[in-house]
């Protein structure tokens, strides 16, 4: 069992006063016996009501507004939680009638939800990947790793090139990004193959080991494996999602699991800072570890209702 202390902050700053906003956040750990919570708080500008609702996909989603005039939004999460290794499969049932359950699911909610594919220009590319290895030779947890492999190999991890807007073809095209990026391209490779996939947001604690994504929200991919149920694939870092994953939501995209998100009233320029910080059990920190990343929006209009979302590493 490893226990984590995490602190992740939003900080948005409006160069003029935001006469209103409106605000959405999955900040809500999965409770289940892989991992407990232990203790939580969310401590956001002006105290505002926060109305939590369960989404279509199991999600804890909060809402809030601010009425106010106000110059900044700060949203501070603090967390402390418990999480267990999974248990990885155990192989027993043969290929064909693995492949032949997937088929029999397809239909099936909610597996059918989790095998929808975006409409991509280069999908005949990531057929033809997908042809030259014949994965029905191959059992579903073998292509799942494969396709974990086979992103970390081809794509190169490097932040600022992409944002929550990019699509699956630039992705494929530049054959970079980060997190977020590598889990979309898995997820659609999966679901080529009639495995069910879905998006998990949380985030990754690698106790200063060198994985990529600490530091700010991370993503990683659960396919459905037959006989088994949901296991995390995370292909930004090569590796089984593990213990030091830890999760705040599910959905088909990043779109369903964007931590924080809204919009709000006054001028285009702003601000944007998150940071995440996680201290450990066995350690005793007078500073904690912590990676800052700010975006800079500015736009044309002086009064403008902006869309803002978190981009994941």
């Amino acid at each position: 069992m490893s226990t984590f202390y995490i602190q992740h902050t939003t900080r948005y700053h409006y160069a003029s006063a935001a006469s209103y906003s409106a605000n959405q956040i999955i900040l809500y750990p999965t409770n289940d016996e892989w991992q407990r919570v232990i203790e939580h708080h969310i401590h956001i500008t002006g105290d505002p009501v926060v109305s939590v609702h369960r989404d279509y996909f199991g999600n804890e989603v909060g809402t809030f507004t601010l009425i106010e005039p106000h110059l900044e939004l700060l949203i501070h999460s603090q967390l402390v939680v418990e999480t267990k290794p999974r248990i990885k499969p155990t192989i027993t049932q043969s290929t064909q009638e693995q492949w032949a359950e997937l088929s029999r699911m397809a239909a099936t909610l909610p597996y059918a939800d989790f095998l929808k594919i975006e409409t991509f220009e280069n999908r005949h590319e990531l057929q033809n990947m997908i042809d030259a290895k014949d994965p029905k030779r191959f059992n579903p947890y073998q292509i799942a790793t494969y396709f974990c492999r086979q992103v970390f190999e081809q794509c190169a991890y490097i932040k600022g090139i992409t944002n929550v807007e990019t699509t699956l073809d630039d992705i494929w095209k530049m054959k970079a990004g980060v997190c977020q990026d590598f889990a979309h391209l898995m997820l659609a490779l999966l679901r080529m193959v009639n495995i069910p996939a879905r998006y998990v947001s949380g985030y990754i604690c690698p106790h200063h080991n060198g994985m990529r994504g600490d530091g700010a929200t991370h993503a990683w991919v659960e396919a459905y494996l037959p006989f088994y149920g949901w296991l995390g694939f995370d292909p930004t870092n090569n590796c089984i999602a593990t213990e030091k994953h830890v999760r705040l939501a599910v959905g088909r995209n990043f779109s369903d699991c964007s931590p924080v998100k809204g919009t709000y009233r006054g001028g285009a320029d702003h601000t944007l800072e998150v940071q995440v910080s996680v201290q450990y059990e066995d350690e005793i920190a007078t500073e904690q570890e912590a990676t800052t990343k700010f975006i800079h929006l500015s736009a044309l209009e002086d009064a403008a209702e902006i869309k803002a979302e978190q981009n994941q590493q």
